[in-house]
């Protein structure tokens, strides 16, 4: 693989504005239908030897045959992106464009450089340089790769679907997730590798209020509005549940425990005995750490009157949930119910599901995933946790249970907070250094 090529096959795919929209008929379609295109043309090997099959509207599934029948590997990854509307860019998001800034780093800016064309790209580069050395893997491997995953839309589950009836044998998965970064948990000074192997569960809720309109010029007096009635219930709901330790953090604390010193790890070491101090750390901690120990309830969209002189009959409210593992969708909206106590606010289930099942923390496909993070960064330590963002993955857990989440590259926290937001970028040679990850993972299939 030549760098400087590489750089420019990934500028290429973020060129391409691939961006998903709840609005359907404000969707680049040209663009959707361009990227499978470009996908062939920048990667002749990989289309040339392995099996492309397109799934429902948007989903690629390749099939790279194996030399012997045997559990396959799934790489995943998905090449839709949120929208890049937001006045602030330092370059134009699909221009893709490559700084150098003082220090001679190089960093490629634009959106989908993380989110999730990195992984797609990374993936198919270590694929295309090992067709081209003449590899071929011991047992099949998948890519998956879903064009509506910002839309939580039903690509990857068709793919599920179709190899379920075909009854393929699945080793584990590995799908986008935590990165590589340093400081991210106290007490341990080293790069940590965080791979999720749980996520939170997501729903998408709708509280309705419903009262008598009329002329906003005579409000009445002996009743709520609509939204009045509303915003009561959005204040309760904004509170938060209360936190606890969460099945799946205690492998986090074990692993941290293994390399911390002091007070922290032996907090990490005994999480059930110094449980109120770490609960205490976290709730007080960054937003992140808060929302690894609860479920989150969050207002996203305000709906009332169509005109400012009219009061509503109906006014909404859309919450965004996400459910801690160990809990359930159900629960937690019996918990909003309770919360809000007013049976005149209707509280829906829009869509939604419950945490799925944690992968497993031992085992071959757990090693395969640390021996190749050993070939491609051996200072960090590979530390399990639980996303707190949703991702196709959690289709893909009705194949198996080893389902992974881990994006490769060592990023800082302003290069993660660039997710979703403006000046979406990341370095040039830490991607690169993804690439050696995917291809030492490949190279055990």
């Amino acid at each position: 693989m030549e760098p400087d090529a590489a750089v420019e096959r990934l500028r290429a795919l973020i060129r391409v504005p691939t961006v998903s929209r709840t609005e359907k008929e404000l969707q680049d379609e040209a663009a959707f239908a361009r990227f499978p295109e470009l996908l062939a043309e920048l990667y002749p090997g990989v289309h040339a030897t392995l099996e492309l099959e397109r799934v429902g509207d948007t989903g690629l599934l390749y099939r790279w045959p194996g030399r012997a029948p045997g559990a396959a590997l799934i790489l995943m990854a998905h090449w839709d992106v949120v929208p890049a509307d937001e006045d602030g860019w330092r370059h134009e998001p699909f221009e893709a464009a490559i700084t150098t800034d003082d220090d001679g780093v190089r960093r490629l800016w634009g959106r989908g450089a993380i989110d999730d064309k990195g992984a797609l790209g990374g993936i198919l580069e270590a694929a295309e340089s090992l067709v081209a050395a003449g590899f071929q893997p011991e047992h099949d491997v998948y890519l998956s790769f879903g064009g509506d995953e910002e839309v939580f839309g039903e690509a990857a589950e068709a793919a599920v679907e179709l190899l379920l009836r075909r009854g393929v044998d699945v080793d584990f998965v590995l799908d986008e997730g935590g990165a590589i970064v340093r400081g991210q948990f106290p007490g341990v000074g080293m790069p940590t590798a965080a791979v999720g192997i749980a996520e939170k569960g997501i729903a998408t809720i709708e509280l309705r209020a419903s009262e008598p309109g009329g002329h906003a010029a005579h409000p009445p007096r002996d009743r709520p509005t609509a939204t009045a009635r509303l915003a009561r219930a959005i204040q309760r709901v904004s509170r938060q549940p209360r936190a606890s330790l969460p099945p799946t953090i205690f492998p986090t604390f074990a692993t941290l425990g293994s390399r911390a010193r002091g007070v922290v790890g032996l907090a990490y070491r005994h999480p059930r005995l110094f449980r109120p101090v770490l609960l205490r750390a976290l709730s007080t901690g960054t937003d992140e750490a808060n929302a690894l120990i609860r479920t989150t309830r969050v207002v996203t969209r305000l709906r009332g009157a169509a005109a400012s002189n009219v009061l509503p009959e109906v006014a909404t409210a859309t919450v965004n949930l996400r459910v801690v593992p160990g809990s359930t969708l159900d629960a937690e909206v019996e918990r909003i119910r309770r919360d809000i106590a007013d049976d005149r606010i209707a509280v829906t289930v829009l869509e939604g599901n419950d945490p799925p099942p944690a992968a497993p923390t031992t085992g071959a496909p757990w090693d395969r995933i640390v021996r190749s993070l050993a070939a491609s960064h051996p200072e960090a330590l590979a530390v399990p946790y639980a996303m707190l963002g949703a991702t196709d993955s959690r289709h893909f857990t009705r194949l198996t249970p080893a389902v992974y989440r881990f994006t490769p590259f060592e990023l800082s926290k302003a290069e993660l907070a660039g997710l979703h937001a403006i000046d979406e970028s990341i370095r040039v040679d830490a991607w690169l250094r993804g690439i050696a990850f995917y291809r030492a993972l490949l190279e055990t299939a």
